[in-house]
């Protein structure tokens, strides 16, 4: 049995050896990292002394079982340590470190200076004195509360990743504690002795679990962690051949083996640091630019309210301003000078100007908040082109241009579903464009019905500035005007074609412009579907 176990163990002692390393080498960064590194050098100790317990001579026999048992009566208190401040300190858990404390304290001077726990041993059995089970209750006990405090912050924490960490350390435990406690404190209660070197094995299960969540469950750590210790293992054995060799020339030959081995390990583990850094570093800059992106959002929804309130406070005195003014102009307040009423006439233009553009301002702000609402109900697509050239009549008469109105289907029925008063914004906005950015020329507005396509065309055609082939992708969107459209008409918000493609898209319709280029006109087209079933 002794050439099984001996091997074995040496493996466990190495691998834990090794482990303990590498967390100490990565540095201590919390509590928890400590008590890992105390559990793994008490599971070290453990393995040895059971080591020296199968090849010790009869007189030591009594020493190496004293600290077998308390190596595993300490693996249980550090694990309830660990579970204390893992992954977050427990507030207020100061007591239950003073009573394990003292119970620890208690049981390893009755395990090494009394009979109570530990007998006389006789080979490999050994007798148990009447505190024994008092000894495997504390041990339970210390896995038992370290379980419940663990399932608590389970419960307790949002943060996914911590949930991950401790679902591996439950894991580890429930199995490494089932199988270790069976064979190395029930079976000897029932006076069989032989399996108490299992213990060590199945606790290194519970270690292997607090190291991977300790890792913070990064798959890209356990890849280097993996590359490290293969590298390692197979160093070692290659180290450990060099003790058996020969002859001088199978000496030199395995020493430049090794050699070799260890650079290519080096440049392994080298290059495999650098992709996880270079993988950590992406997902730093993801989780920033998600962040970043959140407030940004938060700060796009903060601007757009506050414009949607300052607009609404605007709003009402420029309505008010408007209306003094056309009852000025109309007489209604008593004659006035030619000069007041030119005057008075500039301010009724810019208010109505300014009103325009604070109604765009609103219109964007309920676009963005969710808030644009829509009345739909059965327009007449016709009559309502037709009184918007009526609203437009003294601006169009003003322009000295050529204006047209082209109904290619008189007997068709335009009728639609549509929200009458946003949808008359849009043409008021498309024939208004042309009136503004056409200086000389003609304007067509027209209407058409195509049954068999079931499409009903509005459009506005102009002979003004054009739009260059660099401008068409932008036009529809915010604040997004074309350089000789500023020329044009510098009082544009960049705004009116924006809304324009909202609201048209709202009505399940096609909004696009068409163009030759700067100076050769535009042509502005609106398809909807007709209300009528064809």
């Amino acid at each position: 049995m002794s050439d099984l176990i001996i091997p074995t163990l040496s493996v466990v002692v190495i691998t834990n050896i090794i482990l303990g390393l590498i967390a100490v080498s990565r540095g201590i960064k919390s509590f928890a990292d400590i008590i890992f590194s105390f559990i793994t050098l008490t599971l070290v100790i453990w393995s040895i002394a059971i080591i020296g317990f199968y090849s010790a001579s009869y007189q030591s026999l009594t020493n190496w079982i004293s600290i077998t048992h308390s190596s595993a009566l300490f693996i249980s208190y550090f694990f309830l340590i660990f579970s204390l401040n893992f992954p977050q300190k427990i507030p207020k858990s100061k007591w239950v470190v003073i009573i394990a404390t003292v119970l620890l304290i208690c049981l390893t001077y009755f395990i090494f200076l009394s009979n109570y726990i530990i007998g006389d041993t006789h080979g490999i059995t050994y007798q148990l004195g009447s505190g024994y089970v008092y000894y495997a209750v504390v041990l339970t006990l210390y896995f038992f509360v370290g379980f419940i405090f663990l399932f608590v912050q389970h419960k307790k924490t949002k943060d996914s990743v911590q949930q991950k960490q401790i679902q591996y350390v439950l894991m580890g435990y429930l199995i490494s504690s089932i199988l270790a406690i069976i064979p190395d404190l029930i079976l000897p209660y029932f006076k069989i002795y032989q399996y108490t070197w299992l213990g060590p094995l199945f606790a290194f299960i519970l270690i292997a679990s607090l190291f991977i969540a300790m890792l913070k469950y990064k798959l890209f750590q356990i890849k280097i962690i993996l590359t490290e210790v293969v590298s390692i293992v197979i160093i070692i054995a290659l180290l450990m051949e060099l003790f058996f060799v020969s002859s001088i020339t199978e000496l030199f030959l395995k020493t430049f083996v090794l050699i070799i081995i260890t650079f290519f390990s080096y440049l392994l583990i080298r290059g495999v640091y650098r992709e996880i850094s270079q993988r950590e570093r992406i997902e730093k800059l993801a989780i920033d630019l998600e962040q970043a992106n959140v407030r940004l959002t938060d700060l796009n929804k903060q601007k757009s309210e506050f414009v949607s309130f300052a607009t609404h406070q605007i709003r009402a005195p420029l309505t008010a301003m408007k209306g003094y003014a056309s009852l000025i102009l109309e007489g209604d307040m008593g004659e006035i000078g030619p000069e007041a009423q030119k005057a008075v006439s500039r301010i009724y233009e810019s208010t109505n100007t300014l009103t325009s553009i604070v109604e765009d301002y609103l219109n964007v702000t309920r676009i963005e908040l969710g808030t644009m609402k829509f009345s739909f109900e059965i327009v007449d697509l016709k009559l309502m082109v037709e009184d918007v050239i009526d609203e437009l009549k003294p601006t169009i008469v003003k322009s000295e241009l050529k204006f047209s109105f082209d109904n290619h289907n008189p007997s068709a029925d335009y009728r639609i579903m549509a929200d009458r008063d946003k949808l008359k914004q849009v043409a008021v906005n498309l024939v208004d464009n042309a009136l503004k950015y056409t200086t000389s020329g003609f304007i067509t507005v027209s209407l058409a019905c195509d049954s068999s396509k079931r499409l009903i065309t509005f459009a506005v055609k102009d002979s003004g500035v054009g739009i260059s082939l660099e401008t068409m992708p932008l036009l529809f969107r915010k604040f997004s005007r074309a350089d000789n459209a500023n020329k044009a008409n510098i009082k544009g918000t960049g705004l009116g074609l924006y809304v324009a493609r909202e609201i048209i898209t709202a009505h399940h319709g096609i909004i696009r412009a068409e163009s030759l280029g700067e100076g050769k006109g535009a042509t502005f087209i609106v398809e909807l579907e007709p209300y009528a079933k064809v």
